[in-house]
C-alpha cells in the first residue's frame, strides 16, 4: 500500500501572501455589476519586435485585470512519508473584460510595461474565452402545434409561428446574437417523436440543411405539444355553464407545454433540450382573444404564464449558447489567403485570430455528419468587412488542405 497521501489544508509562506492579496480582491470588487479595473502586464522586446511585446503585455495586463476582479484559488500538496514531494498553486479567473484600452505605455530597454483599463463583469462559467464576446448565428423555426383542435378555444392556432416570432424578437433584443427567422419552416415531419433520430448519431440531416441555406451555427426548433384546456365541459354554452363559469365553480385551467431543442448547425446534434410546462386559468371572455399574442390573450392569468414560460426559453437559449464556440464557414481559400463567412457583425476584428478545422466526410457515409480535424493552423485576419473578413495563414491552403467549407473556430 502507498504512503503517499494527498492534503489540501496544508498553505506555506511562500503563498500566503498571493493568496491574501487575491482574496481581498475578490472581497472588494462586486460580482454581479461590470465595474472599471486598471492592470498591468510587462514583456521582453525581442529582435525589435516592439509589436508582439505590446501584445503580449497587454495579454499580461489583462489577466492581471481578471484576477483582480475575481480569483478562484486551489492549493494542493502532497506528502509521502511526512515530508512534502508536490506542491501547487492554481489561480484562475470567470471574469469578462469588455473595452479594453491601453492607457499607458513604458519602454525601459527591451523591456516594456503597459497599463489596461477595461469595463470587467462576471464571466460564464463554461470558461469560454474569446468565444463569449461573439455573436453567433442563430435560424429560430417554426413550432408546430401537435394537436391544432386544442388552440380552437381562444383561436391561438397562430402559436406556431407566433411563439418562435417571439423568441426570435427576445433573442434578439439581446443584442448577444444574430439572429434569423425561419418561423414558417416545419423541422420535423414527426410531430409526435420529434425531435426524429434520422441518423444513428442522433443528428438531423434536414438540420444541416437549414444551417447551410440560411449560413447560421445553430437552429432553434420545437413542438407545442399542449394548449388543452383541463375541463373542457367547463365551456359549454348552456345558461348553467355560463353560471358555473361566473361563480368560478367550473375548472377553467389551461396547459401549455413545449419542447425546445438548440441543434448545432454544422454536425445536426442537439447541443440543449428541455420541456417547458404551465398551467394557469384561461379566463378571457367569448371573442376577447384572437390570437396567441393577442391583447386579450396576454391579459388572461394563462397569457401572463406563458409570457413568463417564453422568457425562460430565451434565457435557456443565451446560456445555452455562451458555451459554445464560436464557428464560422470558409468560403474562399487563395494561397495562403483565406475568406470567412462572417465579419464585423458576428463581433470580428482585425488581428483576431481564428483554429482552421479541416471537414470530412467518407464515401460510406455521405449523409452523416462531417468530422472535423484540426489543422494545427490559425488564420489572422487582416480585412473585416459586415457580413465577411479575410486573413492569411503561415502556409498555403494546398499545403495544409484547407478549402472552401472547412471551418474557422474561436473558443
Amino acid at each position: 500500500m502507498s504512503d503517499r497521501q494527498p492534503m489540501t489544508s496544508v498553505r506555506f509562506l511562500p503563498f500566503l501572501a498571493l493568496i491574501l492579496i487575491l482574496l481581498v480582491a475578490v472581497v472588494a470588487t462586486p460580482a454581479a455589476q461590470a465595474v472599471v479595473l486598471e492592470g498591468i502586464g510587462h514583456a521582453t522586446i525581442y529582435n525589435g519586435d516592439l509589436e508582439a511585446a505590446r501584445e503580449k503585455a497587454r495579454e499580461a495586463a489583462l489577466r492581471d485585470v481578471a484576477l483582480q476582479y475575481q480569483a478562484n484559488i486551489q492549493s494542493h500538496d502532497t506528502m509521502e512519508n511526512g515530508v512534502l514531494t508536490e506542491s501547487r498553486l492554481e489561480v484562475a479567473s470567470s471574469a469578462r473584460a469588455r473595452d479594453a484600452r491601453i492607457v499607458d505605455e513604458y519602454r525601459r530597454g527591451d523591456l516594456l510595461r503597459v497599463t489596461v483599463r477595461a469595463d470587467v463583469s462576471e464571466g460564464p462559467s463554461c470558461g469560454v474565452g474569446r468565444a463569449a464576446d461573439l455573436k453567433k448565428r442563430v435560424a429560430v423555426t417554426g413550432f408546430p402545434i401537435l394537436y391544432p383542435d386544442q388552440a380552437r378555444v381562444g383561436r391561438i392556432d397562430d402559436a406556431g409561428e407566433i411563439l418562435p416570432q417571439q423568441l426570435q424578437s427576445d433573442l434578439r433584443e439581446t443584442g448577444r446574437l444574430q439572429v434569423f427567422g425561419a418561423t414558417t419552416s416545419r423541422l420535423f415531419q414527426d410531430l409526435l417523436n420529434a425531435p426524429t433520430q434520422q441518423n444513428f448519431d442522433n443528428s438531423l440531416t434536414n438540420v444541416m440543411q437549414v444551417a447551410r441555406e440560411m449560413d447560421v451555427q445553430f437552429v432553434v426548433a420545437g413542438v407545442i405539444r399542449d394548449l388543452g384546456v383541463s375541463d373542457p365541459s367547463a365551456w359549454g354554452t348552456s345558461v348553467l355553464d355560463r353560471m358555473q363559469r361566473g361563480i368560478g365553480m367550473a375548472n377553467q385551467n389551461r396547459r401549455f407545454v413545449a419542447d425546445m431543442t438548440v441543434f448545432d448547425g454544422f454536425s445536426g446534434a442537439p447541443v440543449y433540450q428541455k420541456r417547458f410546462a404551465t398551467e394557469a386559468q384561461w379566463n378571457a371572455g367569448p371573442g376577447a382573444s384572437s390570437g396567441f399574442a393577442s391583447a386579450g390573450f396576454q391579459e388572461t392569468a394563462y397569457g401572463q404564464a406563458v409570457g413568463e414560460v417564453m422568457a425562460e426559453m430565451s434565457s435557456a437559449v443565451q446560456e445555452a449558447l455562451a458555451c459554445q464556440p464560436f464557428i464560422t464557414r470558409v468560403t474562399r481559400v487563395d494561397g495562403n489567403r483565406v475568406t470567412l463567412a462572417s465579419g464585423a457583425t458576428a463581433g470580428l476584428r482585425p488581428g483576431d485570430e481564428l483554429n482552421l478545422y479541416r471537414s470530412q466526410q467518407f464515401f460510406d457515409s455521405l449523409g452523416g455528419t462531417p468530422e472535423l480535424s484540426d489543422s494545427q493552423t490559425r488564420v489572422t485576419l487582416r480585412n473585416v468587412h459586415p457580413d465577411f473578413s479575410n486573413g492569411e495563414m503561415p502556409l498555403s491552403g494546398g499545403e495544409i488542405n484547407i478549402q472552401r467549407d472547412d471551418v474557422a473556430i474561436i473558443w
